[in-house]
């Protein structure tokens, strides 16, 4: 949210969008009201990315992309106690 991008447009509401998230948007009509909707329409988007396994952008250092891990990737990761 802190990439968030807002403008006021010509009929004086509030458009909201975060650049790198492609259908990440929101138009309200005060600039609070957009930040909400934007910040939904994000975990929206995230949500609905990760059950469907889509890639998304890394932003900040955090990346939430899944990619499976074998024992031949990263030894030791699984310990097997008796």
């Amino acid at each position: 949210m802190k990439q968030a991008q807002y403008e006021i447009l010509e009929d004086k509401t509030f458009y909201g969008s975060i650049p790198g998230f492609e259908g990440v948007w929101a138009n309200e009509s005060s600039l609070e009201a957009c930040r909400l909707e934007l910040q939904e329409a994000l975990e929206d988007w995230i949500l609905l990315g990760v059950s469907l396994n889509h890639e998304f952008p890394v932003v900040a250092g955090l990346e939430l992309n899944y990619r499976q891990v074998t024992m031949f990737e990263a030894p030791g990761l699984l310990e097997v106690r008796s």
